[in-house]
């Protein structure tokens, strides 16, 4: 496997396609946007169009926003799917519906292809470090071969067959939108309480309540920086499809449904589909009347 093509520059793609070219293979990377996949020229080939980008690809590579782009850039009027050499491996690194990722691999294998859901976690940061966990959903037979390339970027888990890569995705947005509230909860409730909400932070790390979204999110609301990192909208969208996952297995999930209550208030009566998904705290401190510190408050442009 040596030539790979990327579809999707932004956040996320950018930095992923940058790591794979780090590592030896050859990227092709193309965008709906071309400005920003010109940004890569100096390690990528830069396409035109979608069907030419792909036209050469041992593995074609889609990071994008939902379940019906990449449906689209898939199958679509200009979509890749024969566009691609025979045996060519559709890797999908977005995060969508786990039933969409195996109507995708279903339809892919009926035309020769062969497919990964791969979604990850980790974040802008994590994509520009080459860390970002990786669950891969496929068959184990093209999950080995595709392992060089998914380590490029973080670390890889085959967590199941096609679709449990984007079940892995989900249980892990699960546990971030949770965890992201009880924090944001925890902070200015230690602030209205008397505490210096730094050292509040500072004093849990180590302790049972340390975690990454404490590390990270923690910070970013004590600096009032909601610039993205994770977009609320997309945070929104996974505690969706978590929830309609949950339904189709007979589940009810309370404190899901109730952060998805939050994600939706934000993004869609306080209009910040963009601020970072640490921005719960803007939902949490309208809706007590109270704000946590006196600093600028810093949003997306």
């Amino acid at each position: 496997m040596k030539n790979i093509t990327l579809i999707g520059t932004g956040i996320m793609g950018a930095p992923m396609a940058r790591n794979i070219a780090k590592a030896g293979f050859s990227v092709t990377v193309w965008n709906r946007t071309r400005e920003k996949a010109e940004k890569l020229g100096d390690v990528a080939k830069v396409a035109d169009d979608p069907r030419k980008a792909v036209e050469n690809a041992d593995a074609v590579l889609t990071m994008v926003d939902n379940s019906a782009i990449v449906t689209e850039i898939y199958f679509g009027k200009n979509g890749v799917a024969d566009a691609a050499p025979d045996g060519a491996l559709f890797i999908d690194m977005s995060s969508i519906q786990p039933a969409v990722a195996r109507d995708h691999a279903a339809e892919l294998e009926r035309n020769g292809r062969r497919h990964i859901d791969a979604p990850v976690s980790g974040g802008e940061k994590g994509a520009i470090a080459g860390t970002l966990a990786i669950m891969a959903g496929a068959d184990r037979a093209d999950f080995e071969p595709a392992e060089p390339l998914l380590k490029s970027m973080g670390n890889p888990t085959h967590v199941g067959g096609h679709g449990a890569g984007q079940m892995a995705k989900l249980a892990n947005q699960v546990i971030v939108a949770v965890t992201i509230g009880a924090v944001a909860e925890a902070l200015l409730l230690a602030e209205k309480g008397g505490c210096d909400p730094t050292a509040v932070r500072d004093a849990l790390m180590g302790g049972f309540a340390t975690s990454q979204i404490l590390t990270a999110h923690g910070q970013r609301m004590i600096e009032r920086d909601f610039r993205p990192g994770g977009p609320s909208a997309l945070q929104l969208k996974d505690l969706e499809n978590a929830l309609e996952a949950a339904r189709n297995a007979g589940l009810k999930l309370p404190l899901t449904e109730q952060a998805r209550d939050a994600f939706h208030t934000l993004v869609n009566f306080m209009d910040m589909p963009r601020h970072d998904h640490s921005a719960y705290l803007l939902w949490l401190e309208a809706m007590n009347g109270k704000c946590m510190g006196s600093g600028e408050t810093k949003a997306p442009a």
